[in-house]
């Protein structure tokens, strides 16, 4: 672009408030102003080939224990099998393992078995037959039948830790505090399973009884009678090993503990 200029003139007064002295300003001509010479604009067609950023495929690698070697066996085929023992509503974890038996340390193999024998001992005297015998350290009820809000009240560890070490193997409820659900997923002592209907006001304890957890039901072998039990779903890999810092080891998660 061309731009053509004749004779421009220009011319400045510039006024001083102390003398009014008018100074002529300087004389600008055509050839003393440059200016500049734009090219037209060049647009070229989009390439076929182009591929937008978009478009282009990503590959995402899958993190390294995303498929571990050692994943804990399914327990679609586990069962359990043997007497139950039936309790009411509202069974809380002062009835489960009172607070003066807390001092026990589960780690310690001794003081683990000592906290099993007090397996459910505050319950009211109106259980005519106690979970453990006096003088046993071990239970001879397997299974465990409660009805709503089993394990409320505090968030001691030591409930579930307690009926596992007295060798109960599952409870079955029609409802949990979610805390000691939690709790016995965590430590990986006992099964924490749901029932659809009230199964204890069915069952009475000393029934024999069997649960398949792979079909989630409940065999009542005394009645004849069968339940349906809600599936323990993700919960069972990490009982089934141990609980949550096991399946983080054996699943490549965490490193394993050395030797």
């Amino acid at each position: 672009m061309a731009v053509s200029l004749s004779h421009v003139s220009y011319s400045a007064t510039f006024t001083s408030s102390a003398s009014k002295t008018t100074v002529p300003g300087p004389s600008l001509s055509p050839h003393s102003i440059k200016v500049p010479t734009f090219l037209p604009l060049t647009v070229k067609p989009l390439n076929s080939s182009f591929t937008p950023h978009g478009a282009r495929a990503i590959t995402i690698a899958p993190h390294a224990t995303s498929t571990p070697s050692s994943i804990p066996s399914d327990t679609s085929t586990k069962t359990f099998h043997g007497l139950c023992y039936v309790v009411g509503d509202n069974i809380d974890t002062d009835q489960i393992i009172p607070a003066e038996y807390l001092t026990l340390v589960p780690s310690n193999p001794d003081e683990y078995e000592k906290l099993g024998s007090y397996a459910l001992i505050g319950l009211p005297s109106s259980y005519a037959t106690r979970f453990i015998e006096p003088n046993e350290t071990k239970t001879k009820f397997s299974i465990v039948i409660g009805g709503a809000n089993f394990g409320c009240g505090s968030s001691r560890e030591h409930a579930p830790v307690a009926l596992g070490a007295a060798g109960a193997k599952a409870v079955v409820a029609e409802s949990y505090a979610r805390i000691f659900f939690r709790n016995s997923v965590a430590t990986g002592e006992v099964y924490p399973l749901e029932s659809e209907v009230r199964i204890c006001e069915e069952c009475r304890t000393g029934d024999v009884v069997t649960i398949e957890l792979g079909e989630s039901r409940l065999i009542n072998h005394t009645t004849g009678k069968e339940y349906k039990l809600k599936p323990i779903g993700d919960a069972g890999p990490v009982i089934e090993a141990g609980g949550i810092f096991a399946y983080a080891r054996k699943t490549g998660m965490i490193p394993s503990q050395s030797k």
